[in-house]
């Protein structure tokens, strides 16, 4: 079957490749991939700027849904023929203090798909059931393939990031996640939300305008807070970018006794000083991954429409263009693409 296959950790080491259809043990399910939606930390492995160990070679896809066609023997909850969505970590260790925590996305034994184990930008993917969780039969493949990206922002943002009704945000960085973020704020409350990026980042920007955001920068961002309600900054600042400079950016805009929430990676050296952060009292919070009752809250908000996608997914196309979906989301002409398996 053709999937979608980063085969070493150079610059551009992704390509169509024939691999084998996944065997299952007595508690997993092969899935038929209905959908897979191209991530960020897929583009970063495809230029090798990744900061993450990966089990070369490995098909690439860890936001992914699909149709169950065979069960282990053990599985119990789940049957051929069910719609289905995947969390992301494919392998944890149940003893782990944070496992019996239900905090399993911070388990530092974990593998995930796409950079531990095979993904799903492919026909068939194996998945652990304790992986899963039903979809409703009106929710599209193409949408239900967003629930991860939809759990990093609603985790970050909502349960991390403790926004409160009226709370001036700023979300920089208008990638996908930041997007999401930008729209969970809005549904949290945010009393004006602003969302900062580049000059080369006009489109998403644009639709970060159609998701609620009261303004949208390409520049001139302290200049615009500081005459923004009091002038001493935001109450909330996500920082969805990860690089160096735009830490220092949150640390300027974000008020005394404010907070920062970081959910973008970057593993650059900062090159500055955190007195600022001392000074004014700031909370800062990283935000990682997600766990069981994030998602299925976020699969009841997306079905209902409370979490509107349309604007969100860019583009809709077949395996064999994954470059071009790449390639677009690189650029920033798209915000999401779904790939989809070609039979």
């Amino acid at each position: 079957m053709p999937a979608v296959v980063n085969y070493a950790a150079s610059s551009g080491s992704v390509e169509l490749r024939e691999v084998l259809v996944p065997e299952i043990g007595e508690q997993d399910v092969l899935l038929k991939v209905g959908a897979a939606s191209v991530c960020g930390s897929d583009l970063h492995q495809w230029h090798g700027t990744h900061s993450w160990k990966v089990n070369y070679p490995i098909v690439l896809g860890h936001e992914f849904c699909g149709t169950i066609i065979q069960t282990g023997k053990r599985v119990r909850n789940f049957s051929e023929g069910d719609r289905v969505v995947s969390e992301t970590a494919a392998v944890i260790d149940e003893y782990s203090p944070f496992t019996r925590r239900g905090l399993y996305n911070l388990d530092p034994s974990r593998l995930g798909f796409g950079y531990g184990v095979n993904g799903a930008m492919t026909d068939y993917v194996k998945v652990p059931e304790r992986c899963l969780h039903g979809l409703p039969s009106k929710l599209s493949f193409e949408k239900a393939a967003l629930t991860e990206p939809c759990c990093v922002a609603y985790n970050a943002v909502c349960n991390n990031a403790h926004i409160k009704p009226g709370d001036h945000v700023l979300v920089i960085g208008p990638g996908p996640i930041g997007l999401l973020c930008a729209l969970m704020a809005k549904l949290c409350g945010a009393g004006h939300l602003i969302v900062a990026g580049l000059p080369v980042d006009a489109k998403r920007l644009a639709v970060a305008k159609q998701l609620g955001a009261h303004a949208t920068l390409d520049g001139k961002v302290l200049e615009y807070i500081k005459n923004l309600g009091d002038g001493f900054g935001v109450d909330v600042v996500i920082d969805a970018a990860g690089v160096s400079p735009t830490f220092q950016m949150a640390m300027q805009a974000v008020r005394p006794a404010g907070q920062i929430c970081k959910v973008g990676w970057g593993p650059q050296p900062m090159g500055f000083s955190l007195d600022p952060m001392v000074q004014k009292a700031v909370t800062v919070q990283g935000s990682f991954s997600h766990n069981w009752p994030i998602w299925e809250r976020v699969i009841d908000m997306i079905s209902t429409g409370q979490i509107n996608l349309d604007l969100v997914i860019s583009r809709v196309a077949g395996l064999n263009e994954w470059k071009e979906c790449f390639e677009n989301m690189l650029s920033g002409e798209y915000v999401k693409a779904v790939l989809k398996p070609m039979n």
